[in-house]
């Protein structure tokens, strides 16, 4: 069995580097752990009744592939009431488990082998496993010094420098930085994707916790260029519960409903009666959770900034992009080693989110405001140790 070869597309691949590095702290006694993106807040009651009163009608059975319908028609609903989208329920809407298998479905299904993903760095750090899985080639698009904002000018000469493009992955609010894009700012990246015969992968994940006014989706200017992708994960608190959804030109959603048809024959039933209330009714829970969100990034904010420390302007998500002290002899990652041991703070190294991140170091504010004050005052402690 040892001759046996397997895929040898796997061998370049490796593990989530935020769930590695957040494995090996793990062990440390007492540490406080602002590592994974996941909402603290309970999923609201309403929508765990929803999902076990369909357990309770016994609704066991397979869903349509592509989600129930009553899902479908409430997501469309949604993106009007939104975001002034208009999407048709039967024929542009896939229900998908979470917005990774959203992501992976539509890369497998729009790459030729060889083709490229262009997207904004520092970026989550799925994206380019999942590219590589699908045959393309991932080209991230270092940002920093552009107050982490694509511009268009940076997106025309990027487009230039690689004609092979077949699509711009565009996540905002951004993981890991927190920074979003004004309705300006996207109507002029637009105008340059019009140019161009290649799709826009809006990753809108983070859509409902923007802050800082209101979110605009691309797909406003550019719908017949645009895939959206979004879910519950984050906003409704619903991680664990795996649901998101694809948006799109009914051409495009046909040979991506393909490729999620033969992954996953169908999302969670349950899961779906659950999130259909979350879509219908959940805007002031979200609202809710959005507001304690800014509470603490002002908190922290202000906090860092005390400190001394750079950070990116985080409009959105729940997220800090910091940028490692000029005392401090070493990159994000043995800032991030040194602040778990000694201050027992766990944060994620910046280059988990690719190497424009490598000076940075991520703290996800998706925790208590009790946890993230004792958090600071541990970091306090720690830059007046080491500074």
């Amino acid at each position: 069995m040892k001759n046996i070869k397997l895929n040898e597309s796997l061998a370049a691949l490796k593990p989530s580097p935020i769930r590695t590095f957040n494995d090996s702290i793990s062990g440390i006694e007492g540490i406080i752990r602002l590592t994974i993106g996941e909402p603290d807040y309970p999923t609201p009651r309403f929508i765990k009744d929803a999902a076990i009163d369909s357990i309770d009608k016994s609704f066991n059975g397979y869903s349509h592939s592509r989600g129930l319908i009553e899902l479908r028609e409430v997501i469309s609903q949604y993106m009007d009431r939104k975001y002034g989208l208009t999407y048709s329920a039967t024929e542009e809407i896939i229900v998908t488990v979470g917005a990774t298998e959203a992501l992976f479905s539509t890369f497998y299904a729009l790459l030729n082998k060889g083709e490229k993903i262009i997207t904004p760095s520092p970026h989550y750090a799925v994206y380019g496993t999942q590219v590589g899985l699908a045959g393309g080639v991932f080209v991230p698009v270092d940002v920093t010094n552009d107050d982490f904002i694509l511009t268009p000018e940076r997106l025309e000469a990027t487009l230039a420098e690689h004609p092979e493009t077949k699509a711009l992955l565009f996540n905002y609010p951004s993981n890991p930085t927190g920074v979003t894009y004004t309705a300006e700012q996207l109507q002029a990246l637009a105008e340059v994707i019009k140019q161009h015969d290649i799709f826009v992968i809006s990753d809108e994940i983070y859509s409902e916790l923007t802050f800082d006014g209101k979110h605009t989706s691309i797909a406003q200017y550019i719908p017949d260029q645009t895939i959206v992708i979004n879910g519950a994960s984050k906003s409704h608190s619903m991680t664990g519960w795996r649901m998101g959804f694809i948006c799109g030109p009914s051409w495009v959603i046909s040979e991506i409903f393909k490729v999620h048809q033969s992954a996953i024959n169908a999302p969670s039933t349950q899961a779906q009666y659950a999130v259909i209330k979350g879509y219908a009714e959940g805007d002031d829970a979200i609202e809710e959770m959005r507001q304690g969100y800014i509470e603490r990034r002002d908190l922290l904010v202000a906090g860092f900034e005390k400190l001394g420390f750079e950070l990116a302007a985080p409009q959105g998500a729940f997220y800090l992009f910091i940028k490692v002290p000029a005392w401090f002899d070493g990159d994000g990652y043995e800032f991030a080693t040194k602040l778990a041991h000694e201050a027992k703070v766990g944060v994620v190294p910046g280059s988990a989110f690719g190497e424009a991140g490598k000076n940075h170091f991520r703290l996800s504010y998706a925790a208590s405001t009790e946890k993230l004050t004792e958090a600071l005052n541990r970091i306090t402690a720690f830059v007046e140790a080491n500074n």
